[in-house]
């Protein structure tokens, strides 16, 4: 490949990834922190306790 496509298409790259970035950072910026981790430890808890909690059916030999 020749060198002066290789650093075009390097620098093409780049900017894109510079750009996906930002619009993570905006996002993450955006939401309230913690928010979504919270809510899904709290639902595994409860699954949690109710598989812990569920009677076991009687098994009939």
């Amino acid at each position: 490949m020749n060198a002066q496509t290789h650093l075009a298409l390097h620098r093409l790259r780049a900017a894109d990834l510079r750009a996906e970035a930002d619009a993570h950072r905006l996002a993450a910026a955006s939401r309230v922190p913690g928010e979504l981790r919270t809510r899904l430890g709290w639902t595994l808890v409860e699954v949690g306790l109710r598989l812990a909690s569920a009677p076991r059916p009687a098994v009939a030999s």
